[in-house]
């Protein structure tokens, strides 16, 4: 029998298999990749009696993919926060996916495992930009400001590296990063024992400089959007860009985007909560798009709709918000 870990390469999706990995040690196969890779169960041969644990990526992006490998006889759990669809029901598929704003991965995970491994879980709280959530589930830890605040740099830094169009633009392949920590049974022994954490977080405050020196190249009274120019430093730095305006200004709506190979964008969005349309409603409508409550993103917006695209977002959360909710 073999057992395939599939998750999404950011801070969330480490941080979930981490603490599930600490719980239930196993040797398995990692699939993985950056953030936008996404339709990872394609690349799982799993077959009769093969167990396979997905967390922190779509279902409803996935569907074909799982549909053959229970055909197969795999047995899958899944564990995510993300727009599913209808969950299938099959006796092989375990599924835990909780759709609240407030939610991760890592705290869905956090919850089933009855707060075990509970600082792995605030640090995919905070790089999932979920401060309040991260906070809630520190509390009954009594961490000093000093660790809450190394925590949420290690979350922000891990969340920083799954962003690229391809692994060429991250600064550490996600399947190693999760390698080094779980070399660590706790995130501050992670922190202390692996330079590549503060060669991280150099990185991340360097590109985001350069993103905060960039001009908005649209702004409304709800909406505002930002285009990157095309580096690889822009494509690294479009989510934590995104979640620093979403946190600066959490009333309004963030679109940024930066170029792809081939022509287009990848976009990155954040919304506020309640206010219009959700993240993952609004970038579903612009073709490869999708997400969640607040947070959302684009995988490839042809250049030619970048101004409908921008008219979108500005009607989103002004006069038309109500009617994209239907």
């Amino acid at each position: 029998m073999r057992h395939y870990d599939v998750f999404n390469g950011d801070a969330d999706g480490i941080c979930a298999l981490r603490q599930l990995r600490l719980a239930e040690p196993i040797d398995s196969h990692l699939v993985t990749g950056v953030k936008r890779d996404i339709e990872l169960l394609a690349r799982v041969p799993a077959g009769p009696g093969d167990q396979v644990t997905v967390l922190d990526i779509s279902l409803e992006r996935n569907r074909a993919a799982l549909g053959r490998l229970l055909e197969a006889g795999a047995h899958v759990r899944w564990f995510d926060h993300h727009q599913a669809g209808e969950v299938p029901r099959h006796p092989h598929f375990e599924a835990t996916i909780d759709l609240s704003p407030a939610l991760c991965t890592s705290a869905i995970v956090d919850r089933h495992l009855g707060g075990r491994f509970r600082p792995w879980a605030v640090v995919g709280a905070f790089g999932d930009n979920l401060g309040e959530t991260a906070l809630a589930l520190a509390a009954p830890l009594g961490l000093g400001a000093a660790r809450l605040e190394a925590l949420r740099d290690l979350g922000e830094s891990l969340n920083y590296n799954a962003y690229g169009e391809s692994e060429a633009d991250v600064l550490v392949p996600p399947a190693e990063l999760y390698r080094i920590a779980s070399g660590h049974a706790d995130p501050f022994a992670l922190i202390a024992g692996e330079d590549v954490v503060r060669r991280l977080g150099a990185g991340r405050r360097a590109d985001l400089e350069r993103a905060l020196a960039t001009e908005a190249r649209a702004s409304w009274p709800a909406a505002d959007a930002y285009v990157l120019p095309d580096a690889p430093w822009s494509r690294r730095v479009i989510g934590t860009y995104a979640n620093r305006l979403a946190t600066g200004d959490p009333r309004r709506a963030h679109a940024v985007l930066a170029p792809v190979a081939g022509g287009g964008y990848a976009v990155s969005v954040r919304v506020p909560r309640g206010a219009g349309p959700t993240a993952a409603q609004f970038c579903a409508r612009h073709g490869s798009g999708g997400g969640r409550a607040t947070a959302g993103g684009i995988d490839g917006l042809p250049p030619e709709r970048l101004e409908a695209f921008l008219e979108a977002l500005r009607d989103a959360w002004t006069a038309g918000a109500e009617e994209l909710r239907r």
